[in-house]
């Protein structure tokens, strides 16, 4: 351990980690300042608050920490303007407000889905006159605009989901005639299309799991059809296809938690026999299938916070004999193992879990939050093994 934030057994509570240029940035919690932005090079002295976005005991609450180059884009509140849109460069100086959409200081939470492509960083939105919409920002005030109200006027096309592939943004979106279904941007507004109308009608499918692997995009969604199921897509209608019916028939195998390394695709989905356990895809019906069952039977392992460190994939699952830990896979049934029983109390449900979660890479090691059942929830990190998987804060 580093040393500790907050000094109560169950305070500190760091969450919300990205990082940029070999930085750590999160969001964590002290008597002094509230929830506020922080950063960390691995070390005890450069583990530091950044700034006192909103001076004193009160909060800013830092949320959707997204990099964009160099700069880290995320919301927060200064007490001031309500929830808006800020950047920083590490620095206190260089922590500042980029704009605030909304216009208002009523603490409304406006901005959501920050998403980088390139230079640009793409998010949602609210205004009164066009409603939740897609916007997009450059880092100044001038540069913060909306794209295109594709669903005119003031309800709200309500875009989520947004992935980038290349320099194209994909998002799920309604335009008040087809549903929720998938669509892309190139940031201007006549690039600004849906895709397919997956499930015909105003119903919509509902993509999810958007995720990218090179030029194509793997989703889920729900044609009506055969439930929600993997899909991809390489922005064309003609192109946009239904991988496999994993768990057959109008069920759904409901595929989740997409994480892609190199040209494999893993996700969480359960066939109707197994539970809900780990999968992987190449793209091809045939070669999408359940990597272990790691709850042996119909019962699910509760798998979470999927995680690609170079070949190797990172989660938390429990096997029935440990609760919910740190795992690891290589994508084969034997190189899927647990990597460390955090929490080594593993009688009663959830009291002997060490339920790690918000996993955020930094080059070779994997931090994370987790409870040992001594020091609370606490910063941890792992570089993959069991000796190596320690307490940072």
């Amino acid at each position: 351990m580093l040393t500790e934030i907050y000094s109560q057994s169950n305070q500190g509570y760091p969450f919300n980690l990205a990082e940029v240029g070999g930085t750590l940035f999160f969001v964590a919690y002290d008597e002094t300042n509230g929830y506020e932005l922080w950063k960390s090079d691995g070390t005890t002295l450069g583990t530091v608050m950044v700034k006192d976005i909103n001076s004193g005991s009160s909060s800013s609450l830092p949320m959707y920490l997204t990099a964009v180059g160099n700069t880290l884009f995320f919301e927060a509140d200064d007490g001031y303007n309500g929830r808006a849109l800020w950047k920083s460069d590490g620095s206190a100086s260089g922590t500042v407000l980029v704009a605030d959409p909304y216009g208002s200081s009523d603490g409304a939470s406006p901005l959501d889905m920050l998403t980088a492509v390139g230079n640009t960083l793409f998010f949602k939105a609210y205004t009164t006159t066009d409603g939740v919409e897609l916007w997009k920002s450059d880092g100044t005030s001038s540069g913060t605009v909306m794209v295109k109200d594709i669903n005119s006027g003031s309800g709200g096309s309500n875009p989520e989901k947004f992935t980038a592939v290349g320099s194209t943004i994909y998002f799920s979106a309604n335009d008040g005639m087809n549903g929720h279904e998938l669509w892309k941007s190139d940031g201007t507004t006549s690039g600004t299309v849906m895709v397919k109308d997956i499930n015909s009608g105003s119903s919509g499918s509902s993509p999810a799991e958007l995720t990218a692997i090179g030029n194509t995009l793997y989703f889920s969604a729900n044609d009506g059809s055969n439930g929600r199921e993997l899909w991809k897509s390489e922005g064309a209608s003609s192109s946009t296809v239904l991988v496999k019916d994993i768990w057959a028939g109008s069920t759904g195998g409901d595929p989740n938690l997409f994480t892609a390394i190199g040209s494999t695709l893993y996700f969480s989905a359960s066939d109707g026999i197994n539970g809900t356990e780990l999968w992987k895809s190449d793209g091809n019906s045939s070669g999408t299938l359940m990597v272990k069952d790691i709850y042996s039977g119909s019962s699910s392992s509760s798998i979470g916070e999927l995680t690609a460190i170079g070949s190797t994939l990172y989660f938390r699952a429990g096997d029935g004999i440990h609760q919910i830990e740190l795992w690891k896979s290589d994508g084969t049934t034997s190189g899927t193992v647990m990597v460390k029983d955090i929490n080594t109390n593993n009688g009663v449900a959830f009291l002997g879990s060490g339920y790690p979660s918000l996993f955020t890479s930094v080059g070779e090691t994997i931090y994370f939050k987790a409870n040992d059942g001594v020091y609370g929830t606490e910063l941890w990190k792992s570089d993959g093994t069991a000796s190596g998987t320690v307490m940072v804060k």
